[in-house]
């Protein structure tokens, strides 16, 4: 009887705890990650409302609040045990900032870091290799210190991926919808000033535009940029070169019809990226149509934090 009532009041006292514990996470946890979306195949998600997600701590939450349950009705102290320890272990990593991304500090360049998985990732910043790139990454580290709040600009890892793929591709013509504050332009740009390449890129806020030049010039990059102003759903109909890399980035829901008119310039070897294709913000129409077209290989990349899918347009 003993051992029952304390088993009983253990439950009692980590089910108090796990609670706040779990509270204090959800309150740390942007905004998107309690919103209403679709999964990457287009499907529903499974929630607590028609439409809406779990938080992936809820879920994580309620799996281990039915394991203690469970362990409380077959009296398995050692069970219960195991399973306050795992709770110590999600507090401290609480604590430390760990598994979300922009919390905690950074390690050192080139150290290992945790992840919310337990796995390790390692992480590096640009080296410039000459004086004009060193200007051009100064220039995108005080547009993302000073001028990315109300931009959506893409995280630097992003644009670093965008110049990789660039360069990789020895791409000519990149085409950008959304070219916001000019960021994600200018790291398009690291890439074409060595391959020779230019890129079009779309804006429809004239504030963002006028921006977006400044920015542009700045980097001394603007001689190889072409800004069209405007209703990108309209004014890409002119284009008629051909594309190496499409980079969408504008409105989510208008995916699907720019690369209804974009994907036949796009040259076989070429690419089409775009960004923020997380569960909750890809439209499933879009990824219907990347997944499902013959001539396009597509990956997803970094699904934890923004987004970014890839297509291989096949020769």
């Amino acid at each position: 009887m003993l051992k029952k009532f304390v088993l009983g009041f253990t439950v009692a006292v980590v089910l108090v705890v796990a609670g706040n514990l779990f509270a204090q996470e959800k309150a740390g946890q942007p905004k998107a990650a309690l919103g209403q979306g679709m999964n990457v195949m287009g499907e529903r998600p499974r929630g607590p409302r028609p439409g809406q997600d779990p938080p992936p701590t809820q879920q994580r939450f309620d799996n281990w609040l039915n394991e203690l349950r469970k362990a409380h009705q077959e009296n398995d102290s050692e069970k219960i045990g195991q399973l306050l320890k795992d709770m110590d272990r999600n507090r401290q990593r609480l604590q430390r900032g760990m598994g979300r991304p922009d919390r905690g500090m950074r390690p050192p360049q080139g150290q290992p870091m945790r992840g919310a998985t337990g796995t390790s990732s390692i992480e590096s910043s640009p080296m410039p290799k000459t004086e004009a790139e060193k200007k051009i990454l100064s220039v995108l580290e005080d547009i993302h210190q000073n001028q990315r709040r109300g931009m959506m600009n893409v995280p630097p890892e992003d644009g670093r991926l965008l110049r990789l793929l660039s360069e990789t591709i020895g791409a000519k013509h990149v085409v950008e919808i959304g070219t916001s504050n000019g960021y994600s332009g200018i790291w398009f740009c690291l890439a074409l000033r060595t391959t020779g390449g230019e890129l079009t890129t779309y804006e429809i806020d004239a504030r963002r535009a006028s921006l977006a030049r400044q920015n542009l010039k700045r980097a001394g990059v603007d001689k190889i940029v072409t800004l069209v102003e405007g209703d990108a759903h309209k004014t890409v109909t002119k284009l008629k070169e051909p594309i190496d890399i499409l980079f969408l980035d504008a409105d989510k829901e208008g995916y699907i019809d720019y690369l209804n008119k974009l994907l036949p310039l796009v040259r076989p070897g070429g690419l089409v990226v775009a960004h923020n294709m997380t569960p909750r913000q890809a439209d499933p129409r879009f990824v219907k149509a990347i997944t499902t077209n013959p001539d396009l290989e597509t990956i997803f990349l970094h699904m934890q934090a923004s987004g970014v899918s890839v297509s291989l347009k096949k020769r």
